[in-house]
């Protein structure tokens, strides 16, 4: 099931140096439902000042949806790379600017992403070394993409140190 949740946005926000339009791509293994993190991600989702779609798969499997060109794919792993809030925001940005026009960022089910799907991933991404609910995971996702895009655009939001 895909869903598309397209955030604010302003003229020309959003989109590369080649004047590409970026989209994120949420990719999540297991149905998050009626949920207060439901609430969370809709709620971080809509401040987003990129498009984003948000796909379900089946928990233990499902297929996901063709690369398009030009994509970026993030794996949400504990054993990732930690990123400030503000490196995150900056990848992203150089990503666009480089002209990537989609974002993947898969999350795991109750077993993790399958070795196929780390192994396929431009970059792993961890929120600490801890393991993570996947609901919770998609609504810390949420947030910190609406932080990223708050931070490229010198929103008050983010406030460092």
């Amino acid at each position: 099931m895909g869903l598309w949740r397209s955030g604010r946005r302003r003229c020309g926000e959003g989109r590369g140096r080649f004047g590409l339009s970026l989209s994120l791509h949420i990719i999540a293994h297991g149905k998050i439902g009626q949920s207060p993190e439901a609430d969370l991600v809709d709620r971080y989702i809509e401040r987003a000042q990129w498009p984003v779609k948000i796909t379900e798969l089946a928990e233990g499997g499902g297929k996901i949806p063709p690369l398009p060109p030009r994509t970026k794919v993030v794996a949400l792993d504990e054993t990732g790379q930690q990123f400030s809030s503000v490196s995150l925001a900056r990848q992203l940005q150089t990503w666009r600017d480089g002209g990537a026009t989609e974002i993947r960022f898969l999350i795991g089910g109750a077993d993790g992403l399958s070795d196929e799907e780390r192994a396929g991933a431009d970059m792993l991404l961890a929120f600490g070394k801890v393991t993570w609910p996947h609901k919770m995971a998609r609504a810390m996702l949420a947030e910190q993409l609406w932080r990223a895009s708050s931070i490229l655009a010198n929103h008050p939001y983010h406030r460092e140190g």
